[in-house]
């Protein structure tokens, strides 16, 4: 099915790489930050390799993915109806054809969804806040998306190990206060962290916001601590140079 010619009232359609990438996300449902930008370029695949992005909402990270390396395929996994509904939508927009699909299901049932170990690499930005963290709307998007109605920490990285093959990677986004919780269940699961990377809001912050992790499955225990990374070139203030760099097409992530 072709898409619409225009977004419902209820999407916004957003533009990422100079208005070459479409993102179209709903308007007041849950809608991707930098979170979702700083994973996807910590993601480094080959050509011909294949991508899992658990728990993908409107499908932002895959099509990151999928535009920068056209040599790879993307496959995302949504248990909310209606986000899956949005990313599919997203990848017809974007031309991206076969290498770009969506799985609806649930990733505490990884098995019945995904192959075991058939993708090179599993990105994952989970849900960060516990069901103890203040009032939840279950019925809710943006709650279902945030907090962990769908699965624990320890459930999305049991779906990663699971999806990744021996040898392959994972890359985690996570609040940096609850890292302790991310790389007790990396190592509970086979997953060596190898690159942490620490992410504050700016120069001269006391405590780091978020944490991006890179693990490889049965791995070694040699890990790479990067250089702190800051969104904001100061407080209050406009992106970094980094941060901007990465809404640049052709931009890396320094490996």
């Amino acid at each position: 099915m072709p898409p619409s010619p225009q977004s419902p009232p209820d999407c916004t359609e957003d533009t990422l790489f100079g208005g070459r990438l479409i993102c179209r996300q709903h308007r007041d449902g849950y809608r991707f930050s930098v979170d979702a930008v700083l994973a996807a370029h910590f993601v480094a695949p080959r050509a011909g390799q294949r991508v899992l992005d658990l728990g993908c909402g409107c499908g932002v990270i895959g099509l990151l993915l999928a535009h920068r390396y056209p040599d790879i395929g993307v496959e995302c996994l949504e248990i909310q109806e209606d986000l899956a509904d949005l990313a599919e939508d997203n990848g017809r927009r974007n031309n991206l054809g076969d290498r770009f699909r969506v799985v609806r299901g649930d990733v505490r049932d990884p098995g019945r969804w995904i192959a075991p170990e058939s993708h090179d690499w599993v990105v994952c930005n989970p849900p960060y806040r516990g069901l103890d963290t203040g009032r939840v709307n279950r019925s809710d998007q943006a709650a279902r998306a945030r907090h962990e109605l769908h699965g624990s920490i320890d459930d999305f990285v049991r779906g990663a190990a699971f999806a990744v093959r021996n040898r392959g990677r994972v890359v985690f986004i996570y609040p940096a206060a609850r890292s302790v919780a991310l790389l007790a269940a990396l190592r509970s699961h086979r997953l060596a962290a190898k690159r942490l990377q620490p992410v504050y809001s700016y120069p001269g912050a006391e405590t780091a916001v978020l944490v991006l992790v890179e693990a490889v499955k049965n791995g070694g225990e040699q890990v790479d601590l990067l250089a702190p990374f800051f969104i904001h070139a100061v407080r209050n203030g406009d992106y970094s140079q980094a941060m901007h760099d990465l809404y640049e097409e052709n931009s890396c992530w320094p490996r």
